[in-house]
């Protein structure tokens, strides 16, 4: 994983599984409400994101993410503790 994140990067992913235009992926979107992501849709993006950020997200994680600025605070924080390390 990098060692800086990108926030393109993670709009970019996200918007290619969801198939959505980048743009769309913002902080305050909703993963259901706003891009209209079912479960099989989530889970392909949770898959994609511990891929490409070398990180694994517990379902405990996962049932408090309700919007894309979730995902990113839980990056960020696995970013830091990675550094820290």
């Amino acid at each position: 994983m990098a060692s800086q994140l990108n926030f393109k990067e993670l709009q970019e992913l996200a918007a290619e599984i969801l198939g959505i235009d980048p743009d769309q992926v913002q902080m305050d979107k909703s993963f259901q409400r706003d891009l209209a992501a079912d479960s099989l849709d989530l889970v392909e993006l949770i898959a994609a994101i511990e891929d490409k950020y070398d990180v694994e997200l517990p379902d405990s994680e996962l049932e408090n993410m309700k919007v894309i600025g979730d995902l990113w605070k839980f990056l960020e924080q696995k970013t830091a503790e990675r550094l820290e390390a």
